[in-house]
């Protein structure tokens, strides 16, 4: 039995992996190049350039957030001189914003800030 004249087998497209851009490779014997896209239809890739051309007509970036500096548990209590132990108490009580991380605690500057306004106390 002998196979007369088949044609090559088509190139397959093959996804990228993460983080890298798609590949132009040209399909032998075709004389035309194969775009991969990570399975997407072929009409969602600029020709020109292969990259994925973005769903709206002009993409905005999302406004930059305020940078907040966190201070830990002894930055604190130098701050406002005091013991660790009473800005622990001082967090477990909800008196003081923090956020935990891992087994410690992160106090938000801001909220160090609005502690001690709020606990002046006018001495006649």
């Amino acid at each position: 039995m002998t196979l007369s004249h088949r044609s090559p087998a088509p190139a397959l497209a093959r996804p990228t992996a993460y983080g890298q851009r798609p590949l132009n490779r040209a399909v032998p014997g075709s004389g035309s190049t194969v775009q991969h896209s990570m399975g997407l239809h072929p009409m969602a890739v600029r020709p020109a350039t292969g990259h994925r051309m973005a769903d709206g007509a002009g993409m905005q970036r999302p406004a930059p957030r305020p940078t907040v500096s966190f201070l830990t548990v002894t930055e604190v209590a130098a701050i406002m001189r005091v013991s660790k132990m009473t800005v622990y108490r001082l967090v477990h009580g909800g008196d003081l914003a923090a956020v935990r991380v891992g087994r410690s605690f992160r106090v938000p500057e801001p909220a160090v800030r609005n502690y001690l306004a709020g606990a002046r106390t006018d001495v006649a």
